[in-house]
């Protein structure tokens, strides 16, 4: 019989911790043993917010935003400029984005990018609603906001190339990401500098 340090609900915490991006299985030990240290003021507070987060938290069907309301808070919101689509490969990059406080348009959320690789094809991402919703009548730019990386400019050359025949200018986020860069991982001032020098491509 294999020795067990802990019980099984302890042991499946530390399993389904370490799945999460950036914990080992090292750190999920310490992240379970923190959480069960402070049962009180931080296991029972995060336990408490998984459990509403699953019951309420919905994708925006609109732009693929992740929120509590359908559509989300951003395409609701009157002043949003119609007129731009900002397209992202993730949420997380959408949230960047709004942290710099640069966009004024709308967003559209892909879902990833491209992977051949990794058996990731255009019907595997929001590609299509993208190319209906440049098609309204009140957008006239598209500014692809994705990450300088290898796979990121493949999906922008897809993208821009379907969006050719849409009549509406489609523009890069330029100065100030570097190659390899993303996002998320951004400071604002750099994604500030990103929004402003962007150019038609």
């Amino acid at each position: 019989m294999a020795n067990r340090t802990a019980g099984p609900e302890i042991e499946r915490l530390i399993k389904l911790l370490a799945k999460l991006p950036g914990l080992g299985p090292r750190s999920a030990r310490k992240a379970a043993l923190m959480l069960i240290k402070r049962r009180a003021d931080l296991l029972e507070p995060l336990a408490e917010a998984l459990a509403e987060a699953k019951d309420k938290i919905t994708i925006c069907p609109e732009c693929g935003n992740v929120d509590t309301l359908s559509p989300c808070g951003i395409c609701q919101h009157p002043n949003r400029d119609g007129s731009m689509i900002v397209v992202v490969e993730e949420v997380g990059d959408l949230w960047a984005l709004e942290r710099a406080g640069v966009v004024k348009g709308r967003y559209h959320v892909l879902g990833g990018h491209l992977s051949p690789l990794d058996g990731i094809g255009p019907e595997d991402l929001s590609i299509g609603k993208l190319v209906q919703r440049a098609q309204a009548e009140e957008v006239s730019e598209v500014l692809l906001a994705l990450n300088a990386t290898v796979e990121g400019q493949s999906t922008m050359h897809y993208v821009r190339d379907l969006l050719a025949d849409c009549g509406v200018a489609v523009s890069e986020i330029q100065k100030g990401v570097p190659m390899g860069g993303e996002l998320d991982y951004l400071d604002e001032g750099t994604l500030a500098a990103a929004i402003n020098a962007r150019r038609r491509i």
